[in-house]
């Protein structure tokens, strides 16, 4: 029985010191009041207390905290739209006191002021602005929080507007109004592409056509060389020039029908179809020719004689006779 004291003595003891000591966590003050009336504030660490006479009355978190205000308002141009506002406080550690005498609710506080500030500043945006200039809110309500709560030992480190969500109709419309208008730039571009294709394949027959007008003419120009050629060397052997086309227009007649022969599936009919037919076109376009300068030879002599007639007109006109002239 005698040994059994000393343990007890220990308990004893040991319990009288917990109630003497408490300890406080790393980033947060423990707020000591003695009979009722604030005595101190306690950070980190193992700290004493007189027991009976000190009690723990509340411990502050000086932590960066975030509260998340969700905010409906109206826009500008009766859009109504839900913004989501999250602020982020933290207790400055030389005014713990007024953080936890003088605010009975910091949440519903910041709250507070939170929806004033977005009441009074998404009215007087258009809903296209308020997507736009989201930092302008966040800016305004950080000023208007900092202002207001400093008094009271918080310190508002940020505040973002982190969603803008409206009304699921008016994000439905805005939706059809981006896709007409991605469908309106899309629709310009393919009319571009198509324009582009249109010139560049005129382009490319417009110099078709005149590569193979070109072309032709290179091929008329040799054979009318080739032609003059063979007259020439025809006149050397005495035939004369009429005998000597007659007989290239023959030649050109039979190598036409030799080629016509050559395609088996070939639907070309010439017409008339001997070699009096050519010499009777040969015949008749140099009558043409003949009879086409004969016209000009005519004309070119009219044009002389009238020109010399009114030349002799022009000199036997008489002079405008003068008042001295006009007899009395």
């Amino acid at each position: 029985m005698g040994g059994m004291l000393p343990i007890v003595f220990v308990v004893a003891a040991f319990f009288v010191l917990l109630m003497f000591i408490f300890t406080v966590k790393q980033q947060t003050a423990a707020i000591i009041e003695r009979f009722g009336r604030f005595e101190s504030i306690r950070s980190s660490g193992l700290r004493f207390k007189i027991p009976m006479v000190d009690r723990i009355v509340g411990r502050i978190n000086l932590k960066i905290q975030q509260l998340d205000v969700i905010v409906e308002t109206k826009t500008k141009d009766d859009v109504f739209v839900r913004l989501k506002i999250s602020v982020q406080f933290q207790v400055i550690k030389d005014k713990v006191y007024e953080a936890f005498y003088k605010l009975e609710s910091p949440h519903d506080q910041i709250t507070s002021y939170v929806f004033d500030v977005v009441r009074a500043e998404v009215p007087k945006m258009k809903l296209d602005d308020v997507f736009e200039r989201k930092d302008d809110i966040a800016i305004a309500v950080k000023a208007e929080l900092n202002d207001a709560m400093v008094d009271y030992g918080y310190d508002i480190i940020k505040t973002l507007v982190t969603d803008i969500d409206p009304d699921q109709q008016v994000k439905a419309a805005m939706n059809r109004i981006n896709a007409a208008e991605r469908e309106k730039v899309a629709a310009e571009y393919e009319a571009e592409a198509e324009r582009i294709k249109i010139v560049a394949k005129a382009r490319a027959e417009a110099e078709s056509k005149r590569l193979q007008g070109q072309g032709i003419a290179d091929q008329r120009r040799e054979i009318a060389r080739g032609l003059e050629e063979s007259v020439e060397v025809l006149n050397n052997v005495g035939i004369n020039s009429q005998e000597a086309s007659a007989l290239i227009v023959v030649t050109q007649h039979y190598d036409t029908l030799q080629s016509i022969g050559e395609e088996t599936n070939t639907n070309l009919i010439l017409l008339p179809n001997s070699p009096q037919a050519g010499s009777d076109m040969l015949n008749n376009m140099i009558a043409s020719f003949v009879a086409s300068n004969q016209i000009g030879e005519e004309m070119k002599k009219q044009n002389r004689a009238s020109g010399l007639g009114g030349s002799a007109n022009k000199k036997r006109t008489p002079p405008a006779q003068t008042d001295n002239d006009v007899a009395y």
